[in-house]
């Protein structure tokens, strides 16, 4: 359901669009899925956390979805290398602001965590 309903959120990109700006719509869709219970997140991490193969298998889906959004990306007429680096990107922001999120104790939905943990991955790469 994650791999589908990212794709269509891509899918649903203007192929104008830059490939960061493209899973930045995807990153939307994400945080809209799974940012419903901060409480329910929080209770999942902490078992996921503490289990040696949900730890593994959270790995293996966000790479199947990192692999599954390079595809898409390729075949909408992204270069290899920007392909990767931008799927990759996607589950780097997403892993970062999810943690953010579920550790927070303001009100932010995940949304909008999302966004500014990819606002600050692209003040970084300005500045390089």
């Amino acid at each position: 359901d994650l791999e589908e309903k990212s794709l269509a959120a891509l899918d649903a990109v203007p192929v104008t669009a830059s490939a960061l700006d493209a899973v930045a719509a995807v990153l939307d869709a994400v945080a809209e899925m799974v940012g419903g219970s901060r409480e329910l997140a929080r209770k999942r991490q902490t078992v996921i956390m503490a289990n040696a193969d949900l730890r593994e298998r959270e790995l293996i889906k966000l790479a199947t979805l990192s692999a599954a959004l390079a595809d898409r990306l390729r075949q909408r007429g992204t270069g290899d290398v920007e392909a990767g680096l931008a799927a990759e990107t996607s589950i780097a922001v997403f892993r970062v602001a999810f943690s953010r999120w579920v550790t927070a104790t303001d009100d932010h939905d995940l949304r909008d965590v999302v966004r500014d943990t990819l606002t600050r991955l692209r003040t970084l790469t300005d500045a390089g």
